[in-house]
Order: C-alpha cells, then structure tokens, then sequence
C-alpha cells in the first residue's frame, strides 16, 4: 500500500515497525518507472515522499539522487539503497530486516 508522507505526518507514519520509504521527485523518469512496481506490491508499506516538497525531511536523510529508499525500523534507518529496483529485489532487502 502506497502512503503519501511530508514534512508533517513523516514522524508519526514512520515511528514504529519496519517501514519502506521512496523519496522521489515529479520530474525523475527512473521514479515513474520506480512506482509500477511498488504498485504492485500492495500488501507492503510503502512511504512516498516528494523530497521537493518535503525538503526538510529530505535534507535530514541527506536526499541527493532520486528514486532514493529507506528502510527504517521503528523510526531508526537500518537499509538505504538509490536507482530503479525491481520488486523482488526490493523485498529481498526488506525480508532481512524482519
């Protein structure tokens, strides 16, 4: 399930249990191509994250190429990883960390 988060709500939807998060922009073509496969990925948390309209908490986890992923467990950042992913791939990296 995608989740949009921003500067507000970021805190609260991430503070607990293993989440994913995509920091993406509007104009990134790899981000486009990124959001068919976490679509289908639909009984995942997934957390969206526009970093220029959530510059704040882009600039915290130091946010410089886009599609960029968290991994966070209970508000902690435990996996980061950029580019295009495949589903597999990416819960492959997340089923570590359970």
């Amino acid at each position: 399930m995608l989740i949009q988060l921003n500067d507000e709500n970021f805190q609260e939807e991430t503070k607990n249990g293993l989440k994913l998060i995509e920091f993406y922009t509007t104009w990134c073509g790899y981000c486009k191509k990124q959001k068919t496969e976490l679509e289908s990925m639909d009984k995942v948390w997934i957390g969206q994250i526009d970093a220029e309209e959530s510059k704040s908490t882009a600039m915290q986890f130091n946010i410089s190429s886009y599609p960029t992923f968290i991994i966070l467990k209970n508000g902690k950042e435990v996996e980061r990883f950029s580019g295009l992913r495949k589903k597999e791939d990416i819960m492959n990296l997340l089923m570590q960390h359970l």
